[in-house]
């Protein structure tokens, strides 16, 4: 488990040693971003994933991936300072969005933001208190591929398993970090699995149920 710092590689998801975050302090840092024709504005950290911007996977997943139907139950899953969950908020504002991360911090500004921007839509929970009767019809998430096949795939298998009759799964991963062999394996386990794009070094898949 990498302790949380400022780099893009570190901080995403399962970092959250309490006494790390302690000995960073705070700083916090306004973040903006455009998409689908929307503009916003966030508050980032330090200690979460990100903290000095945008970054570079989250802008591609949003330049790639469709505008999201208006309504309907959404997963931002490791939500980081909130990126994902406020775009989809902002675009449905008739869907629930769920923003999870182990990481408290995370949790908190992503809070914050979602109230700062009037984002009422927006629940925010670390992962074990999700209600297990809840389904996603859509999932957003630029997932942590840093931590380790094995407990990424654990993370996927869950979360991708709580999707609805009817529910996508859109991800982002870096090319170099294994998009395509991710790709086959999420074949493997009885998904369809396309990918909607390249860009960057990165590429979007989008997961459904067979």
């Amino acid at each position: 488990m990498n302790s949380p710092n400022t780099s893009d590689s570190a901080s995403h998801y399962f970092d959250v040693d309490p006494d790390d975050l302690s000995r960073l302090g705070s700083a916090p840092r306004e973040v903006a971003w455009r998409t689908h024709g929307r503009d916003l504005s966030a508050q980032s950290d330090r200690g979460v994933f990100s903290y000095a911007g945008l970054d570079k996977g989250t802008a591609v997943l949003f330049s790639l991936t469709p505008m999201p139907p208006p309504a309907g139950t959404f997963l931002d899953l490791g939500c980081g300072w909130g990126s994902i969950a406020l775009t989809l908020a902002n675009l449905s504002p008739e869907a629930t969005v769920w923003a999870l991360d182990v990481n408290p911090r995370a949790r908190e500004l992503t809070t914050a933001n979602a109230s700062r921007l009037g984002a009422r839509n927006v629940k925010v929970c670390d992962p074990a208190d999700v209600p297990a009767d809840i389904e996603f019809d859509l999932i957003w998430s630029n997932p942590p591929i840093r931590i380790g096949k094995e407990a990424l795939h654990r993370i996927l298998l869950t979360w991708l398993g709580r999707l609805s009759a009817s529910g996508v799964a859109f991800l982002v991963v870096q090319k170099h970090l294994g998009a395509d062999s991710l790709a086959e394996w999420l074949t493997r386990q009885g998904y369809a699995v396309e990918r909607v794009g390249s860009k960057k070094g990165f590429r979007v898949l989008r997961i459904s149920a067979q």
